[in-house]
């Protein structure tokens, strides 16, 4: 029986990523039925909204999402669609697997790092009040009250909520997709030693959640010397788990290592649904024009069949982008020596030496 996928094309350059990932995907031999529903700015006349409730319906019944980059529109309102997405859904989870691949352009070899950030609480839960309005004045008196510590009046503050339920659901995460995965260590990732009773909350719950998977190595590490660290060392680092302001700043460190956004897949999953996306924007001054690398979004369409419980056909489709990547004939621009190289070909060709690979008996 095969797999009902809600499909988002999204819009600037999203469309041509999710029909090239879409076309690798069915390559692999899984069988896959396409719910096929918009987000973005282009649904906006007719919708009234970036996100219809239709679409998100379609991701409820479905249970799994494949979804192209998306615009956040300007002065509507929305803060921005994937967050609204994951708020919708309640996809707490936010999974970021940077892994360096033969051929793409990058001052570091062996690193295989994934990134598993909470995406409910911390920093942006999105509690805030604006500098000089009634609200923060409130405030900043009842916490002036409440200790010696005086907040300037005139103060914008931003609350940063860590509870221990959250943070258990997200711990525990990361160390079952190690043990699924087969990985060999998990880094909780805080500022403890200065946010004791948040970040030190986070550092607690880490520390009982990792009792219970002994076959995995633990490790703790202060976010400012896993920044260095990663610079330095980046091979040493397996699993990280970070609350959400870390794990964001975080992702992005870890995709520079690798080659940039255009390599790094990504997925956010809940208890009961799971959207799978390229971490880039949607680039809507390249739209049309067949240039874009579709990588990120076809090693996320690899998240999705991993999560789907297609293995096989998953390692398959990661071996073939990885050939065709390091022979670097049939590649985008960006993975070229030169971005002006004439024999740079675009993103359907890129997809289908992809596909060519996968139809090959080697990988097949």
């Amino acid at each position: 029986m095969g797999h009902r996928v809600t499909l988002i094309p999204g819009d600037g350059t999203g469309p041509e990523l999710t029909e090239a990932a879409r076309r690798v995907l069915e390559a692999t031999g899984v069988e896959l039925e396409w719910d096929v529903r918009g987000a973005g700015v282009d649904v906006m006349e007719e919708a009234g909204t970036p996100l219809p409730d239709e679409t998100l319906d379609s991701i409820r019944r479905n249970g799994v999402a494949l979804k192209g980059p998306i615009t956040t529109p300007i002065g509507t309102g929305f803060r921005s669609v994937n967050v609204a997405l994951r708020h919708e859904l309640e996809l707490y989870a936010c999974l970021r697997p940077c892994k360096t691949y033969k051929g793409v352009r990058t001052r570091y070899e062996h690193v295989d790092i994934v990134v598993v950030r909470e995406n409910t609480e911390d920093l942006y839960a999105g509690i805030e009040y604006e500098a000089g309005s009634d609200a923060a004045r409130d405030v900043i008196r009842t916490l002036n009250a409440l200790q010696p510590k005086q907040i300037a009046p005139s103060s914008g503050l931003s609350i940063k909520p860590i509870s221990p339920e959250a943070s258990e659901r997200i711990i525990r995460f990361a160390f079952e997709y190690a043990r699924a995965n087969g990985r060999r260590q998990v880094a909780g990732v805080t500022k403890a030693n200065i946010m004791k009773f948040t970040d030190g909350l986070f550092l607690s719950v880490f520390r009982e959640v990792a009792k219970d998977y002994p076959e995995i190595a633990s490790r703790e590490v202060l976010v400012d010397a896993l920044c260095m660290g990663l610079v330095q060392r980046p091979e040493e680092f397996d699993v990280l788990v970070l609350p959400n302001l870390y794990g964001d700043i975080v992702s992005d460190i870890t995709a520079g290592l690798v080659g940039g956004l255009g390599v790094a897949p990504g997925a956010n999953i809940g208890e009961k649904a799971a959207v799978f996306e390229a971490t880039h924007g949607s680039a809507p001054r390249y739209k049309g024009l067949n240039k874009v690398n579709p990588t990120a979004m076809i090693l996320s369409g690899k998240l999705m069949l991993d999560h789907l419980g297609e293995r096989i056909a998953a390692q398959r489709l990661e071996r073939a982008v990885a050939a065709v990547i390091a022979e670097g004939d049939r590649v985008t621009y960006d993975f070229k020596p030169t971005r002006d190289d004439p024999t740079a070909v675009g993103t359907s060709e890129y997809a289908d030496a992809i596909i060519a690979k996968l139809a090959d008996g080697e990988f097949g």
